[in-house]
């Protein structure tokens, strides 16, 4: 029987990566980290620490394969000293220098939506479309992408960014939700088959993919993480 796939995932005390480490069942074998305590870590080993320490993101990575990083700040509107500088900027240096040292295979960094949002709402975004923030939390995301580009070219480590879109449930979706709140939702169920492919799709040097559902209408433009990835969706906000 062979070894399995030694995953860690940062920020998992938050909703995303508790869905995910749910999706996974005891597929991978996880180590858990993030700055506050996680609950029900159904025996997986896990940290509590503050990635912008370069000591802390080091031991973390140490004898893992893969780096799922969704630890950050989340708010648009977050302030960039107090808020954004340790947990957007730093840690998310501290997680690739980590990685690329203990001889991590891959990087999957939970970029947003937000780091293309000063589009124009009638162009539909690709992935090959440079940054464009639309606020300074976007602006996070477009750094972390950008030096996942230099660790990939430079130095060697697989890296895959993923443009996050509105994360929720299809369930919780209402009859009033905006069109333009439906054409960048992705469910946590679309976004955790996302994350699976991302994981086990081999030999991608580098790559930034978009996190949406399978939308009726997109804001950004899914044809080529499908055909990278594999990569299928299952659910429309439009359908509810």
């Amino acid at each position: 029987m062979s070894e399995k796939r030694k995953l860690l995932i940062t920020g998992a005390a938050g909703n995303i990566g508790s869905y995910y480490r749910a999706h996974l069942g005891d597929r991978y074998a996880l180590r858990l980290a993030d700055i506050v305590p996680i609950a029900d870590p159904s025996g997986c080993e896990t940290f509590v620490c503050d990635l912008s320490d370069p000591e802390a993101a080091q031991r973390i990575c140490a004898g893992m394969d893969t780096v799922l990083h969704l630890a950050a700040n989340p708010h648009t509107h977050a302030e960039f000293y107090k808020d954004l500088l340790d947990a957007n900027f730093k840690a998310v240096y501290n997680i690739y220098r980590a990685a690329k040292d203990q001889g991590c295979r891959r990087v999957i960094f939970a970029s947003s939506i937000n780091a293309v949002g000063a589009y124009p709402r009638d162009r539909q975004i690709r992935p090959e479309d440079a940054p464009r923030p639309g606020n300074v939390y976007g602006a996070s995301k477009a750094f972390g992408e950008t030096l996942g580009s230099y660790f990939a070219f430079a130095e060697g480590l697989s890296v895959i960014c993923i443009r996050i879109g509105a994360v929720g449930h299809l369930e919780h979706i209402k009859k009033r939700s905006p069109h333009y709140y439906r054409s960048i939702f992705v469910s946590y169920a679309d976004l955790s088959r996302l994350f699976d492919r991302c994981i086990e799709t081999p030999d991608i040097p580098f790559a930034i993919v978009h996190g949406l559902s399978n939308n009726r209408f997109q804001r950004m433009d899914l044809t080529a993480t499908r055909q990278l990835l594999g990569y299928e969706p299952q659910d429309d906000a439009f359908s509810v």
